[in-house]
């Protein structure tokens, strides 16, 4: 499989039209549809695996795993969410900024969710 089918492959489980990723991915006309004939660049392939939430390795047929393996997850930072809404004001679920009310119905959720855990 060429990365430009596995591009297809993704966008199409992402419910994504190939110009779609290409405008989403900012790149110029019909660039993608070229890497039929051509190697990708790197920032452009790069710019398309985010877009589709894969690893560029993935794309690339490196690996069979979209997502790239963390390499310690015990060390991922943490944020305090409370703190970082009210101090950031800025939450995003699919690209789209949250309200006050989603946010705090969010905080909700997951404090319910801390709470029944401790119990």
């Amino acid at each position: 499989m060429t990365t430009l089918d596995r591009i297809k492959q993704v966008a199409k489980q992402r419910g994504y039209s190939l110009t779609q990723v290409n405008e989403k991915a900012n790149l110029g006309k019909n660039t993608i549809y070229s890497w039929k004939t051509k190697e990708p660049g790197l920032n452009n392939l790069k710019a398309v695996a985010d877009v589709l939430g894969v690893s560029v390795d993935y794309l690339l047929g490196n690996t069979d795993e979209m997502h790239p393996a963390k390499k310690n997850p015990e060390k991922m930072d943490s944020v305090d969410l409370d703190k970082a809404l009210s101090e950031h004001g800025v939450a995003r679920f699919q690209g789209k900024e949250l309200s006050d009310d989603y946010k705090r119905a969010v905080l909700a959720v997951l404090n319910t969710l801390n709470h029944d855990s401790k119990e």
